[in-house]
Formats: C-alpha cells, structure tokens, sequence
C-alpha cells in the first residue's frame, strides 16, 4: 500500500469512465477546483492487460496501462477532507478484489463515507433539467437523500465499480451513496456535462463544502445548445440516427487532431497558468477536450497535483 497521509474526517468520491461522461468528468472538475494534490497511485499489474502497441516514427512501444490515481483536498476550515480516486480504467476481471483494496486503503485513510458518481440514461430532452437520482447502503443515507427530494433509484442495478465499490464499502461497514446525473439516452455516447453539473451540485449541498460550478455550467449550456439543435434536425428527418455522432458537435476526428501552432502555444500558456493556480486547470482540460487531445496530454494535466517536491 502507498503511504498514508493524515486526513480529517475524509470522504472519498470514486469515479471512472462511463456514459456520458458524468462521472468522470465531474470527478476531474472537482479535483481541479479544490486544487487537489496526488497523494498515491495503485499499479496496474494483475488487473489490466496490454491492449495495443504504439507506433510513432515507426517504432513500437508497448501501449500503457490505465493508472488508478488518488488525490486529496485539506479543508482550510478543518471540517471535511475529501478523497478523489481517479480510475481511467475498470479492470475487466477481479472488480470486487479491486474495490476491497480500495476500500482497505480508505480505512486506512480514515475514511468515513464513500460515494460514487454515475449516468442515468432516461428519455429526457436534452435542454431539459438533469435530475439526480441516488441509492444509499443505509438508512440514514436513503433519509439524507429523501430530506434532499433526490429520486430513489427504487430498483434495478447499479453497473460496473460505481456500484461494486459500494457493496464492498458496506461490506466494511463504511457507509456509501451513489448519485446518478440523468441524461438523454440518445446521446448515450457523447459528452454531457449538465449531468455532471447535477451531481456534483448534490455532493457539495451534502457535503457542506464550496466550489465554483461557472466553467462547467457554461460547458453544460454550450453542449445543451448543441445536442437540442441536433435533435431538431433529426427530428426533421427521421431517416438521420442520433446515435451516428460518436464524438462531441465541434470536436475535430482524428485525423484533423495534429494541433495548430497557435493550439500548441494555448495549451502551453494554459498549463503555465494551472501551475500557478491549480483552480484554472479545468479551463486547461475544457480545452484539451474541444481539441480531442486530452489523453496526449493527460499524465502532464495530472502532475499538476502532485505536491510540490513529490
């Protein structure tokens, strides 16, 4: 296991890939507002397998791993500390092993509640509001959640760590919440930040703490703009699949994603500024995204929250 640095009363948020984005996303916006710093990260071995191999110049190098990465935030008032786990990755096999080992080293960082975030694929309109619905492990949770007039998921199943992750944390007897931000199954496969936005709006109202929502509800409103005029045109036509989009409006494909210059001179400028100022890192990570390089860029993005001399 890691080192384990002394926290106040933690909470941990676990967030991995997913529909929508909603999870992840919000995952990355709250670690970048709150200036979170790198506090361990879990190897890879025995739960991934090799994939692919890179080619560039042509010559091949082994494709990397997904990282499973933890980041903290001390709170300055002494109340709450939270815990982020990043996974850019769910294991294919073993993911009950994988969540006891994280809920092993959350005891360990005296982590009292666990919550995860999810996507809740509904027939909802794009420009409509993003409901939170939510599932607890215990009573109290499932009052906190009434008292909040989130929607019970009443049944069904929770997929993947979101919710494996919390059968394992009750198992350990720590209480968990999964909250899940509603977004148009049509466009299951794009981007949705205003689910993002909803949940995260839940999860500082429940835990009582601060962060600024300006960037990603201006990103929430771009994207709902976007997707409603999307809709319209197929609603024109229903010959068109709303299901054909497999990126988001405006991102460019892969083939156009070589950076211009005056892209490259942006990012620069913008990681310089986040080095400063980690509460800018998310415009940083807007922009990655709208250029459809974020995964080039992405061990650099996040060793802007390692602790200085670590």
């Amino acid at each position: 296991m890691p080192e384990t640095p002394k926290l106040n009363h933690p909470w941990l948020v676990a967030v991995w890939p997913g529909m929508g984005g909603v999870a992840i996303s919000a995952g990355y916006y709250m670690m970048a507002k709150l200036g979170m710093h790198l506090i361990a990260e879990f190897s890879p071995q025995g739960l991934f397998e090799v994939e692919y191999v890179e080619v560039k110049g042509g010559l091949i190098r082994t494709g990397p791993l997904p990282r499973n990465r933890w980041f903290a935030w001390t709170d300055p008032e002494g109340k709450r500390d939270i815990v982020v786990f990043i996974g850019e990755a769910q294991p294919p096999v073993g993911k009950y092993a994988f969540c006891r080992n994280l809920v092993e080293y959350g005891r360990q960082l005296g982590v009292e509640r666990v919550f995860t975030f999810a996507a809740m694929a509904t027939e909802m309109h794009p420009e409509h509001p993003s409901r939170v619905f939510g599932a607890a492990t215990d009573k109290d949770g499932l009052d906190e959640l009434k008292r909040l007039e989130i929607e019970l998921l009443e049944d069904g199943q929770i997929g993947g760590l979101n919710g494996v992750l919390l059968g394992a944390a009750a198992e350990g007897s720590i209480c968990g919440t999964c909250l899940l931000g509603e977004m148009p199954h049509i466009f299951a496969h794009l981007p949705f930040p205003k689910a993002s936005l909803a949940v995260l709006e839940v999860f500082k109202t429940i835990a009582g703490i601060q962060i600024d929502m300006t960037e990603l509800s201006e990103q929430a409103r771009i994207m709902e703009q976007r997707l409603g005029e999307v809709l319209a045109q197929v609603e024109e036509s229903l010959e068109q699949r709303p299901l054909a989009m497999e990126q988001e409006p405006g991102m460019p494909s892969p083939e156009e994603r070589k950076l211009h210059p005056d892209d490259e001179e942006r990012i620069e400028q913008l990681f310089e500024q986040a080095q400063r100022d980690r509460s800018k890192a998310y415009e940083l990570k807007r922009e990655l995204d709208r250029l459809g390089v974020f995964k080039d860029y992405e061990d650099r993005f996040l060793d802007l929250f390692r602790k200085s001399g670590t």
